[in-house]
């Protein structure tokens, strides 16, 4: 009979004890640990003898399970553990032999933060530039400050990844890369300046701050690729009104406190006297607010905005290199 390992054992536990028992048993897994289990549960095939060796070892009963795991089975524990939505994109990842990075992307922060906080910048650097802008600023805010800085600066000066590179990082992300096989562009100016777009201003600045130190001009460009909450001063007064038809009275009301004079009128006038009056009457009312809500507020405003621009239909000025002029 086949020697299993410990993560054989488990998949092939939660594969035998019943849809409602190993629900309930998910629930209670590290997501990174859930990140190698489920893809073995969609593979293992065990014999009858495999099978009783696997329940005897955890005094379990087999009950009615089945002793091999079909995808609707797997689908239906996934679906009752994490919502009909989740569980469709688990699958989807399962089916599609889905890459370390791939798995990654559906971990929350602090786990990727805890896998990696031990890792050398670099290797922090790489698995980042792989992630969603909003994950990667998510678990950037988790390392120290001077660890902040440096993988900023080091996922802004990635360019070309060999596979042999990638292929290592296997062993950090525990689960395998089947996808690359050849060099990928990634990291880059404009990647580090999407995940500062993600972070509170304090952390923004200092990381900002520091790379500036060591590389004027590589904070420069960087700086030029960022989008923040004044740079609305470049939008025009249509591209104004197209936000604030999208954007909650309570955000804009949170994240005038702390706008210049200048954009607080450039919002005032593309406004009605009512609404105006209305807007005023609730920030006065707010009182003082933690720094923190108001940097929320204009965070959500910069990422309308953002979508905005890269659907069309708005024109950030300042950031073709010239000014547009209405």
């Amino acid at each position: 009979m086949r020697k299993f390992s410990g993560i054989e054992k488990v998949a092939a536990l939660l594969s035998l004890i019943g849809e409602d028992a190993a629900t309930e048993l998910f629930k209670h897994f590290d997501p990174i640990e859930l990140a190698r289990i489920i893809p073995m549960m969609s593979r293992i095939k065990l014999t009858p003898e495999e099978a009783e060796a696997v329940l005897k070892e955890f005094a379990e009963k087999v009950g009615t399970a089945p002793v091999m795991v079909d995808e609707e089975y797997i689908k239906t524990i996934l679906t009752k553990a994490f919502g009909e939505e989740q569980a469709a994109k688990l699958i989807s990842k399962i089916e599609s032999g889905a890459s370390a990075f791939d798995i990654l992307r559906w971990l929350d922060s602090q786990s990727i933060a805890t896998m990696l906080q031990r890792e050398h910048p670099q290797t922090i650097a790489i698995v980042l530039a792989h992630l969603e802008p909003t994950q990667a600023a998510e678990v950037l805010s988790r390392f120290p400050e001077q660890l902040k800085i440096e993988v900023s600066q080091r996922i802004a000066n990635l360019d070309q990844i060999s596979p042999t590179i990638l292929t290592e990082l296997e062993d950090v992300l525990q689960s395998q890369l089947r996808s690359y096989t050849q060099s990928r562009r990634i990291g880059g100016v404009k990647t580090v300046a999407e995940i500062l777009n993600q972070m509170d201003r304090t952390s923004e600045e200092l990381i900002l701050k520091n790379i500036e130190e060591k590389d004027p001009i590589l904070a420069d460009e960087i700086r030029k690729l960022m989008f923040t909450f004044e740079d609305l001063l470049y939008v025009d007064d249509r591209g104004i009104q197209t936000i604030l038809k999208e954007i909650s009275t309570d955000d804009l009301a949170l994240a005038l406190k702390m706008a210049s004079e200048e954009l607080k009128e450039k919002i005032f006038k593309n406004m009605s006297s009512r609404a105006v009056e209305i807007l005023k009457e609730e920030m006065e009312a707010k009182g003082p607010v933690r720094v923190s809500d108001v940097e929320k507020a204009q965070m959500n405003i910069v990422r309308v905005a953002r979508r905005l621009e890269e659907e069309g239909k708005i024109v950030v000025g300042k950031r073709g290199g010239e000014a547009i002029v209405t």
